[in-house]
Parts: C-alpha cells; structure tokens; sequence
C-alpha cells in the first residue's frame, strides 16, 4: 500500500533493562532537577560498576520530583567501585532502580542512546546485574515454549484452577482461555475502579469469539465466587443485578468464560441518576479511520462549546467512546433525551459524515453516534475490558492529545496493553474523578 497502514511497521529494536541509580549531575541551562542520573549493575562478585548515565526521558515535573528523591539519598562516598574519572556529580545511597532503553553497550560497558522509562519500586537494588539478550525461537519452538512455560507456571492463577487452560479462544492471536483469565488478574488494579459500585453485564463465550457468544445481565443462572448479587429493588421486576468488586470475582467470572464486561451509567448509590453520558461513534460500512477520528474530534468540539468536559477512549472494536461524567441530578430520560438532541444536531449539520438512527443500512457510508447506551438498563462496554473480537482488542483510556495519534479501535490488546500502562507518566483521565458539571447550563446552550 502507498499509504500509511498497519501492514508494516518500522520499529527500531533496542535494549531495555533496569539500573541502580548511583549519582546525578547538575543541570545546564535553564534545565531543572538534575542533568542526568548516573547507572550501575553489580558484578558477578556483588560490586556496583558504573555503566553510563541517562538524560533523557524526563519532563520538568519528573525532573523536579526525582531531584527531591536524590537529595534525600545523598552522600559523599561514591557507591561505584569503579569510579568514573570522567564524570562530575553527586553520589546518592544506591537505593533507586531506574528502567532504562538503549541502545547498545560499549566494549567499556556503558550504554548508549539510552533514555529513561521509570522508577521500579519492585526490583532489589542488590539484584541488578547486566542482562543477556536471548534470540528468539522459530515460530514451532516458540509454540513448545509458550506451552512449557504454561505447564511450568501452572494452571491457577489468584489461587483458582482454570479448567481447559490450553483450549484457543481466539484463533487471530492464538489466545488461550489461561491468556485471557491472567489478563485479567493482571488487569485487576486498573479496571476495578470501573466496576466497583456499577451493574455489570458479561459477555461471556464458552467457545471463545468465533463460537457463540452469551450476554447475561443477572445471576439467576450463574453462580461465580466473589460476585456480588445486587438488591433486586434496585430494579423492581428484574432478576438480580450483577456486581463485580474484587480480583477474585473478576478471575472467577473469567473462569467462567467471561470475555467482556459492560457496566451501567449509574452506581447503587443512585440507581435512577447516571453518574456519566456515552457517546458511541459508530462507523458504518465504507468509512475510513480518519473519518472517524474526526468526527470524534467534532463530537468532542460540539461538547465543549456546550461546556461540557469530556474524556476519550477507545471501544476495543471499530470506533471510539466519548464519556462526559456528570453530577448525578438528572434521571435516565432527560440523559437520553440530552443525548439525543446532540447527536440530532450533529447529523443536522453534518448529514454526509453524521447519522442520528441507527441500523446498519442507515449508517452505510456514515457515522452513528450511539446515544442509546444512556437509557435506563443500557451499557457500555467498561474501559479495560477485553472485547469478544478477533485479536482480542482492549478498550483503553486515552488523552485527547492522543487521539490523531490512534491507529485503530483496538489499538492495544490483552498481550499488548500493559506495555502502554508501563510507558505511562500519568493518568490519562487524572481529572475525570474531580470534574463536576451538571446538563443544566447545556440544555440552555442546545435550545
């Protein structure tokens, strides 16, 4: 193709492994913090030996923060047994362990190009030596070691036995039901907050995302350890609502062939007032990538203009998820109704890129921007849920500086996505929590 697509990617293969932080610099100009920190890795006899230094990779925040770490750790005693000659800094208590990229090593055992990707709280200082790259297997050898080391690390994952491990549930990425529940105990920090306090719906598929797939909104006929069952006068006529609150539940509802998980607009705390308004763009047959990142960026604009803050992620699947939090005031209806008119308006507007019905011969050539997910039972699928789709995409927070930057939907996916948690500085919706607006002042604002 003569286009930029993902049928190739240019990646540039570098090194990546920790340091122990033995020193800093000052910093030049009217740079804060530090110039750059100064690395080492023990021997084979447990002495530290400097190797290199890193200075890029900071912004002024982590340049000022990090600063405030070394001083508390310096000292006088260099913590190198072989001092560099070269090199004028402060010497800290090697105490701090930086993840660090490079590019190679030098005959002397310095790195180059390196820059810096963390702190890790969770490595021992005194554990750190150099690292041996492995090349990797051929493609039949890497599926027998991919089995070992499933056979090796077992079949239970929190404590619980996953029952058919191995079996494939997804022939595009070669998951395995084992795959899918470890995503999910390792996810557990970031999507519990989605979930806790939330109505959740399962999707589950017992044969993986090519088989058929359940959705199941009570627990009438499932029963999972940890799952909690929600008041049924919450919904007066319905079955029990469902609840997922804990690691446990999430790993046993996965052992239960969970492969997504979509939660209501409101919490227990107001059942009948949605606490967030949904924007689901879309695309239909025939409309392009860009076509959809613009139309969420209009989408996004309309909003502002309307004084309302709204934060962005991506479905997972094809298109991407506007989310306006609100202060819970308003019922259901009046949510939907806000909604609806917003979307009315942009298909007003915009008739060749927006649609206000949904369908998928309406949306052919065009953009359905799904305010139906604010009705009172309706759900979204929750961010950090994996999608019963092939590749197992993920829907993932993003910041809206991000979006032209998005290459697709399912950008990230259970084997993908903790490598971006990894790389991040901050939250990407660090303000969602403490954003507080109501739809009064923009329902005036829409007429």
């Amino acid at each position: 193709t003569s286009k930029r697509s993902p049928a190739w990617i240019k990646l540039k293969c570098t090194r990546r492994q920790e340091f122990v932080i033995g020193g800093f610099t000052d910093p030049k100009g009217s740079r804060a913090g530090f110039g750059s920190l100064l690395l080492g890795i023990h021997d084979e006899s447990g002495k530290l030996r400097y190797a290199g230094n890193v200075g890029t990779g900071f912004d002024e925040k982590l340049l000022r923060s990090m600063k405030a770490k070394l001083a508390a750790l310096e000292t006088a005693k260099p913590p190198f047994e072989d001092k560099p000659r070269d090199v004028k800094g402060h010497w800290v208590k090697p105490r701090l362990v930086a993840e660090v990229a490079f590019a190679e090593w030098t005959a002397e055992g310095r790195i180059r190009h390196s820059v810096f990707r963390g702190l890790r709280t969770d490595k021992d200082p005194a554990a750190i030596t150099r690292e041996t790259a492995l090349h990797e297997a051929p493609a039949s050898a890497a599926r027998k070691t991919a089995k070992s080391a499933r056979a090796e690390e077992g079949d239970e994952v929190a404590g619980r036995k996953v029952s058919n491990a191995a079996r494939e549930i997804d022939p595009a990425s070669k998951a395995t039901k084992l795959d899918l529940v470890r995503y999910y105990d390792r996810i557990a920090p970031h999507i519990l907050p989605h979930l806790a306090g939330r109505p959740v719906a399962l999707v589950r598929g017992p044969k993986g995302v090519t088989g058929e797939l359940f959705f199941q909104k009570h627990g009438d006929t499932l029963k999972i350890p940890g799952i909690h069952e929600l008041d049924p006068d919450l919904w007066p006529g319905h079955p029990a609502m469902l609840e997922i609150a804990t690691r446990e539940a999430l790993v046993g509802a996965a052992q239960m062939n969970l492969i997504e998980l979509h939660t209501w607009n409101s919490t227990v705390k107001a059942i009948d007032k949605p606490d967030r308004m949904i924007f689901d763009l879309d695309p239909g047959e025939g409309i392009t990538w860009q076509q959809v990142v613009e139309a969420t960026a209009l989408t996004r604009k309309m909003l502002d203009m309307l004084g309302l803050a709204s934060f962005l992620k991506t479905s997972g699947g094809k298109g991407l998820h506007i989310v306006v939090p609100l202060t819970p005031k308003l019922g259901y209806d009046e949510v939907k109704d806000f909604s609806r008119a917003v979307v009315v308006h942009l298909a007003r507007t915009l008739p060749s890129l927006f649609v206000a019905k949904s369908g998928a011969r309406n949306r052919v050539g065009r953009i359905f921007v799904d305010y139906l997910r604010n009705g009172r039972g309706a759900t979204t699928v929750s961010a950090f849920s994996a999608r019963a789709r092939p590749g197992l995409g993920v829907s993932v927070p993003v910041k809206w500086s991000e979006l032209k930057k998005l290459e697709s939907a399912s950008q990230w996916n259970i084997f993908t996505v903790h490598e971006r948690l990894a790389r991040l500085r901050e939250d990407p919706w660090s303000d969602y929590k403490s954003t507080r607006q109501t739809l009064t002042a923009a329902m005036k604002r829409l007429g």
